[in-house]
């Protein structure tokens, strides 16, 4: 049983990813190009060196030659080369797609899955016939360049065969780079069964949760990674009884992108490359060490200017705190230098915000691998504090309180809170069961807090709370939605959106209603002897008099003349005597 911490792990190379093995070697992407090591580990060796991404390398069955996906050309292709490297061969041409890339959440397109057993035949999954992102079909090509011809499958992803080729086992839907955790809807795979000889398709895994990248072992048995435990481990399935176990149980990190050889299996978790062996059914990361001199890894200068993330101006406006390439730049309104604050080329910081005081930027940071609140001197003097202590999620943006002595930020873990800066004391103000809380606020006197929270019907609430008493209120129903919560300057008043103009528009072919242009600014008074200055006036008999009376008083006390120096003086003496 494999339960392995992601901390306790070598102190090597991270973010290797996509392995194969023969049993012998181990190739692997890093950096976009492939390397190969011993099974065992050590300094890996380069394999690759053209342009753009190249992944899914996949060990022919003798283990001699291995097929693999890359961009040598411009398009995204099927390439074979030998082993121990050599000379790439290009295999497959196709159109590129619009959003044909690494990063795309259904995958690239033309990606390498597996190696027929007794054919020379590489078999990749690809969009060629549908140029539809979330469609994709498996392909076979032979090593002369000829014509793919697809599969007998509609629709196909992850793949392995039979040892006689009469079978395979796949997985209809490819989605592995668009993980929903703990997903268990109907574009969770299962594991298939295709027949060669007579058609049939058997499902073999059936369960609720994501069962993908089946390997077809020696044994007559079915291995594949499913997060039926949440997470993604290794499970085996016996192809003769159907019974199913599980052989790894990792906590921290999902196993991915598996790749079976004839006595082990490898993948990758936790940005190491692990090998599982067959025989003793125990699992051990694979020390691998990468030492070259790569050109992105060298220092240079960078135009900041053109990775601007967020900009926040100092209340005099004399400066602007800049946030570019993760870093803390101040930057002068007209005289002076930009000071580049931070100088954390191993941290990302972001959401920085000036203090109302002008003293102090606060701002998010990962510097100790999770988001925590920093607060340092806006010139940049000193060592930046750490504000808050166990952060468990991504942090929004902090807001200062008016009297700088607090901070306001929510979470993806839909919490609400505040901290004092002096005393790092975090106090929860709200955790919302349906969403997350984005619109936040403080009143002039730093001492009431507003927001806007998701309620169970999907309509976003309004509320108030109380630093003194703790306590929360709501301002609006939950019959409409109410948003962007923010106090008037004299603290009288709560302005918010919310869309409560229900004005049908049909439609010219459906006779059915259409809701536009709902939303409007609304105000609230806060206290009950506050007027409100929206209230519908109306002149009535009787008023129009008293009101010029008024009006008279009010012009004749203006006219009196002022009085003089001497004169205000003397009417002073007379009052402190008397």
């Amino acid at each position: 049983m494999t339960t392995a911490s992601a901390q306790n792990l070598p102190n090597t190379t991270r973010l290797l990813r996509f392995p194969t093995t023969n049993d012998r070697d181990i190739v692997f992407c890093y950096a976009g190009q492939l390397y190969t090591v011993g099974k065992d580990g050590g300094t890996a060796r380069r394999l690759t060196s053209g342009p753009g991404y190249t992944s899914f390398s996949r060990f022919s069955p003798d283990g001699t030659q291995i097929a693999f996906t890359s961009e040598y050309d411009g398009n995204r292709e099927v390439y074979v080369m030998p082993a121990e490297g050599g000379t790439p061969k290009r295999l497959t041409t196709s159109a590129t797609l619009g959003r044909d890339d690494v990063s795309d959440r259904m995958g690239p397109n033309n990606i390498v899955m597996a190696w027929e057993n007794t054919k020379p035949l590489v078999v990749f999954r690809s969009r060629m016939r549908s140029f539809d992102d979330f469609v994709g079909s498996l392909f076979a090509v032979g090593l002369d360049s000829e014509l793919p011809q697809q599969l007998p499958v509609p629709r196909g992803g992850f793949v392995s065969f039979s040892p006689d080729d009469s079978k395979m086992a796949f997985n209809r839907i490819f989605r592995e780079f668009r993980t929903w955790k703990h997903y268990r809807g109907g574009m969770a795979d299962d594991v298939w069964l295709y027949d060669f000889k007579t058609g049939a398709t058997e499902n073999l895994t059936n369960n609720p949760a994501q069962d993908i990248c089946p390997m077809w072992g020696p044994d007559n048995k079915i291995y594949f990674i499913s997060d039926r435990d949440n997470r993604m481990n290794l499970f085996v399935m016996d192809l003769a009884t159907k019974e199913t176990k599980q052989l790894t149980h990792f906590t921290d990190f999902d196993i991915k992108f598996p790749s079976m050889g004839k006595q082990s299996i490898v993948f990758e978790q936790a940005g190491h490359i692990w090998r599982y062996d067959l025989a003793t059914g125990q699992a051990t990361p694979v020390p691998i060490d990468i030492k070259e001199d790569f050109d992105g890894g060298r220092g240079g200068l960078v135009d900041a200017a053109k990775h601007i993330e967020s900009v926040n101006l100092a209340p005099d406006g004399e400066r602007t705190i800049v946030v570019a390439r993760g870093d803390l730049f101040s930057v002068p309104a007209k005289n002076g230098t930009p000071r580049n604050l931070s100088k954390t080329s191993g941290a990302h910081e972001r959401d920085a915000v000036w203090s109302p005081d002008g003293k102090w930027i606060a701002y998010n940071s990962d510097a100790t691998g999770e988001n925590e609140l920093y607060v340092r001197s806006q010139d940049g003097k000193g060592e930046p504090q750490q504000i808050t202590n166990g952060g468990d999620t991504y942090y929004y943006a902090p807001k200062w309180s008016p009297d700088s002595k607090k901070l306001l930020w929510s979470d993806r873990l839909q919490r609400l809170r505040y901290v004092d800066v002096a005393s790092k004391a975090v106090t929860q103000v709200d955790q919302d069961k349906f969403g997350e809380i984005q619109g936040y606020n403080w009143s002039p006197d730093s001492q009431w807090i507003t927001w806007a929270r998701p309620e169970e019907n999907d309509m976003p609430r309004v509320y108030l709370y109380s630093l003194a008493n703790k306590q929360q209120t709501a301002v609006t129903d939950s019959w409409y939605g109410s948003g962007e919560p923010v106090f008037s300057d004299d603290g009288k008043y709560l302005l918010l959106a919310s869309a409560r103009d229900f004005k049908p528009t049909f439609g010219d072919q459906e006779f059915a209603n259409v809701y536009r242009d709902m939303q409007r600014v609304y105000l609230v008074t806060l206290a009950k002897d506050t007027a409100n200055p929206l209230a519908p006036k109306s002149d009535e008999v009787g008023k129009a008099a008293e009101k010029r009376e008024k009006e008279k008083a009010k012009q004749a006390e203006e006219k009196k003349p002022e009085a003089s120096p001497g004169e205000k003086n003397r009417k002073k003496n007379r009052k402190s005597r008397s």
